[in-house]
């Protein structure tokens, strides 16, 4: 019995990054929308998160196999801003002049979604059971 709940608890929160994927994606194409005057686009900024996430869902696979390397996974999750960096100028054809508020608006809705959604998620386990 606690195996299979220990199990469910993980496929459950491998969701979560998922779900805070899609939250960031939508955010910062509103942020595209209303602060830089550029195109709504879905799918392009889907794809842009997808890019910068894709640490944090290896981290995720890896903290599950490997419980220990929590601290250095914390740490890596900083390589979510140098990705959104490039992917700034490249792929969303962000101005250089607006690159650096870009980054830091987009990298912190990259971050904190996930956390958010796995910090409710977490406080109604401890609630429903």
């Amino acid at each position: 019995r606690k195996g299979f709940q220990y199990a469910m608890t993980n496929v459950l929160r491998g969701g979560i990054l998922v779900r805070g994927y899609f939250l960031a994606a939508y955010l910062i194409n509103g942020l595209r929308v209303r602060m830089f005057a550029m195109d709504n686009d879905i799918p392009l900024v889907q794809q842009f998160a997808g890019y910068a996430l894709v640490v944090s869902f290896m981290l995720k696979i890896i903290i599950g196999i490997l419980t220990d390397f929590s601290i250095i996974a914390l740490l890596l999750q900083f390589y979510i801003v140098y990705v959104v960096w490039e992917g700034s100028a490249i792929l969303m054809k962000i101005a250089e002049k607006d690159r650096l508020r870009f980054t830091i608006l987009s990298s912190m809705l990259l971050i904190a979604c996930p956390a958010v959604i796995e910090f409710v998620f977490n406080k109604l386990t401890v609630v429903l059971n």
